[in-house]
């Protein structure tokens, strides 16, 4: 490891050391970041999504104190009962974040479930991750007894029946709005979006590994593995895109009826960028659609969905190494200077108008609209070490290197090449740092993708 190599996983670890918060005296999870030169807002919660990193990191480290307080803490605040009244958090709805509140200097976690956020938006992935980490803890500390308690068994069900039950959806993916995860503005995700139904993948294999087999838990068991199958075969079936794929899309024919028709969601080929995406989608690459629904095939390219789809096998082999190819075909595009890009391409003009609102802060190849994310690097990592093309991660990994720690570690890049520090990004962001972290200890013992990965 070169010197410069050192000094920033130095600087890094004393980072997130300053960003844990402690709860009654123990620590309980860390801020979503620590900038001095900005108002804080909601950056000095919390965020379940922002945690998982540094979870996985405080895993590896033999931090679990920190990891499993968090997951006894946001499970508390997870609502066990029905709720019919406006404004009130469904059953099994985990929070977006929590911030520690005191009265009369007795200290009490206050949960955000999109009650306080910005367009009031509540968190579609927030208890798919914590499925998701419930796995990681077990896995690596074998604390079975944890998630066999009664109260954690409930937990998971719960969750799951806000995903598997009450719905008006004929399809086998989670009908979610717009801005109900990572990207949590408008951004045209009303639906099917790529990201969720990846989580979504990854929880619903999860759950299988924790939920004790009981009577009580049957009924979830059941309906967990008739959805398992048909989900995985409309995601890599109708979300996939490849040259193969585009030149029968271009062919659908409209308004058919019945079971066994093959446009079944009345795709318009006029209503797809043919000629733009044939010359940029390589013939060895391809990868996994933004959004589908009816008369809606969103062919952006969404990192965090199609990374999660490899590491949690949701993709195929073939699939999974074509992702990779696209990446590395499509480098400047897609990394740049700053690994990656968490949506291309970014929506622009009237389209950026309609679509997001005319979002100043969601401009063109900004934040969720094309800008870079840095926290996405472990998954990155965790893809291509998964698929062995650790090359792209040494590779991605050097270019981060160079300027994470100059630039004080931001939430995000903006630019095509995501060249710039983002225009309203917040420094010391913490799941930057944890990122960092984690894809270093990814290259260095891969035996951690146990963690998180699925096999096929």
């Amino acid at each position: 490891m070169s010197e410069r190599s050192l000094i920033v996983e130095e600087q890094a670890w004393e980072a997130l050391e300053k960003s844990i918060i402690y709860y009654q005296g123990r620590p309980i999870g860390t801020v979503a970041a620590r900038d001095a030169d900005i108002a804080a807002l909601n950056y000095d919660q919390c965020f379940l999504r922002d945690f998982i990193s540094s979870a996985l990191i405080f895993l590896i480290k033999g931090r679990n104190d920190i990891v499993r307080n968090f997951l006894e803490e946001t499970l508390k605040l997870q609502p066990k009962t029905g709720q019919l009244e406006s404004f009130k958090p469904s059953r099994g709805l985990m929070p977006a974040s929590f911030k520690i509140g005191s009265i009369n200097g007795r200290e009490y976690l206050k949960a955000d479930f999109g009650n306080h956020a910005i367009a009031r938006v509540a968190p579609a992935d927030a208890c798919l991750w914590w499925i998701i980490l419930l796995r990681a803890y077990v896995i690596s500390t074998q604390d079975t007894a944890l998630v066999e308690r009664k109260d954690f068994q409930e937990g998971i069900r719960v969750s799951l029946e806000l995903c598997l039950v009450t719905r008006f959806d004929m399809y086998p993916m989670v009908l979610v709005p717009d801005g109900a995860s990572m990207i949590d503005r408008r951004m045209g995700l009303y639906g099917h979006p790529l990201d969720i139904q990846s989580l979504f993948y990854a929880a619903l294999r999860a759950s299988i590994e924790l939920l004790t087999p009981n009577q009580e838990n049957q009924n979830i068991i059941q309906a967990v593995h008739s959805r398992l199958d048909p989900l995985l075969k409309q995601l890599r079936e109708n979300y996939w895109l490849d040259s193969d794929r585009l030149n029968v899309i271009y062919r659908f024919q409209v308004e058919e009826y019945g079971e066994e028709v093959l446009n079944q969601f009345n795709i318009y080929s006029d209503s797809i960028p043919f000629y733009r995406l044939a010359k940029w989608l390589p013939e060895a690459g391809g990868y996994l659609a933004g959004n589908l629904g009816p008369s809606q095939l969103d062919c952006r390219f969404f990192a965090l969905g199609n990374l999660m789809a490899i590491i949690s096998s949701l993709a195929d082999e073939q699939q999974s190494h074509k992702i990779l190819n696209l990446i590395e075909l499509r480098w400047s595009d897609l990394i740049g200077h700053m690994p990656m890009k968490l949506c291309y391409p970014a929506l622009e003009d009237m389209e950026w108008r309609i679509i997001t609102g005319a979002d100043p802060k969601n401009r063109p190849w900004s934040y969720h609209n094309g800008g870079s994310w840095p926290v996405l690097l472990w998954m990155l990592t965790a893809a291509a070490k998964k698929m062995d093309r650790g090359e792209l991660a040494h590779h991605a990994i050097a270019i981060a290197e160079r300027r994470l720690i100059e630039d004080h570690w931001p939430e995000y890049y903006d630019g095509p090449d995501g060249r710039l520090i983002g225009k309203e990004a917040r420094k010391y962001q913490t799941w930057t740092i944890a990122g960092y972290l984690l894809a270093k200890e990814l290259v260095l013992n891969p035996t951690h993708l146990k963690l998180i990965t699925f096999e096929t």
